[in-house]
């Protein structure tokens, strides 16, 4: 098996997410990876950011950013500690894609993300952000980690 270099762990902060966390955390100390956490801040819908005036929408987005920000800092700090080199990021688009991106971006030997098994219309009318990336992501191994 290839070693894990660097492993990439995408988190929306919820608790499906959290439990991924520990898998990576286990597998960053395993082999001494370096662990990029992302979080992606999903796009508003092009209705949604009509209904916004434009400067109110700019300030809203950057508040959005900043909290961000916070949030993945403090998630790191109460999942990871120092016990991994970590490196955070945040970004703004669709998740599975900006996950694929990132990935490619920093060389990831692998992809690790924790999933709530959504089902029903939820499913349907959302979709899932591990099951995209399952399907899509030919080049670098994806680990979903299920919510317990």
């Amino acid at each position: 098996m290839k070693q894990l270099k660097t492993i990439l762990y995408a988190t929306d902060f919820s608790d499906s997410s959290a439990v991924g966390a520990e898998t990576a955390l286990y597998l960053a100390k395993l082999g001494g990876a370096h662990l990029h956490v992302l979080h992606v801040i999903s796009e508003f819908a092009a209705m949604q950011r009509t209904m916004i005036p434009p400067s109110a929408f700019l300030a809203l987005e950057k508040e959005i950013e900043v909290q961000a920000v916070v949030q993945i800092e403090a998630f790191c700090r109460k999942h990871f500690g120092e016990q991994v080199m970590t490196e955070t990021h945040t970004t703004i688009g669709i998740p599975f894609k900006e996950i694929m991106a990132k990935a490619a971006e920093i060389k990831a030997d692998l992809i690790i993300i924790g999933t709530h098994g959504s089902t029903g219309i939820e499913h349907v009318i959302v979709g899932s952000t591990a099951e995209r990336l399952l399907r899509r992501a030919t080049k670098i191994p994806v680990l979903a980690v299920p919510c317990q």
